[in-house]
């Protein structure tokens, strides 16, 4: 589990680091609103760089989601079958969609990265031709970061078929709708203690 938690450690911050595109994306957003319609201003750069700063959170978190085991899953009968099953099911299904599609985004996006660098690609939407292959640079490592996380969910998936129960995952953000769940179980529980 060392392993697996190193793993998920980095997959972690690197998408706590790169979640700190959604302030600068918010900032930028309400810069250019009030440039634009309150200054009759506009900015020749802010169209762009919203472009790349989504971009940058939707690729550099994927990890993180897989590590946090939120991506959307249609589990209305996966969520019935024993964990062992689940994880039977999971090991499989890694091998054959995870992992060709995540090789084909790192081999892809590394020609396409290279070729951007190679060309020192600017953007065709933006007058002020805005270099997008720092951008372009993120798809391989993207596509990295999901492969080595993607590792150490196959070895849960292992833990979990030897054990029948899912190894614990690091502790981060939670939904809302899980934390009212929590806080209403534990309602409950103070009403009818030993219920639940």
């Amino acid at each position: 589990m060392k392993l697996v938690h190193a793993i998920e450690g980095l997959s972690l911050w690197v998408g706590r680091a790169f979640g700190w595109c959604i302030m600068i994306l918010t900032l930028s957003v309400s810069y250019e609103v009030f440039v634009r319609y309150v200054l009759n201003n506009p900015t020749v750069w802010a169209f762009d760089m919203m472009i790349q700063m989504y971009g940058a959170l939707f690729l550099m978190c994927g990890a993180y989601a897989l590590a946090q085991d939120t991506h959307v899953r249609a589990d209305v009968l996966y969520r019935l079958f024993p964990v062992k099953v689940q994880a039977s099911l999971d090991f499989v299904l890694y091998f054959l969609f995870f992992f060709p599609g995540i090789t084909a985004l790192a081999w892809y996006g590394y020609e396409i990265a290279s070729d951007s660098w190679r060309y020192k690609e600017v953007s065709f939407n933006s007058p002020a031709s805005i270099q997008i292959y720092f951008f372009k640079s993120l798809i391989p490592v993207a596509g990295v970061l999901l492969m080595i996380q993607g590792f150490a969910e196959l070895i849960r998936c292992v833990i979990a078929m030897k054990t029948g129960k899912w190894p614990e995952r690091l502790a981060d953000v939670q939904e809302t709708e899980d934390l009212l769940t929590e806080a209403d179980i534990s309602e409950l529980q103070k009403i009818h203690p030993g219920k639940t």
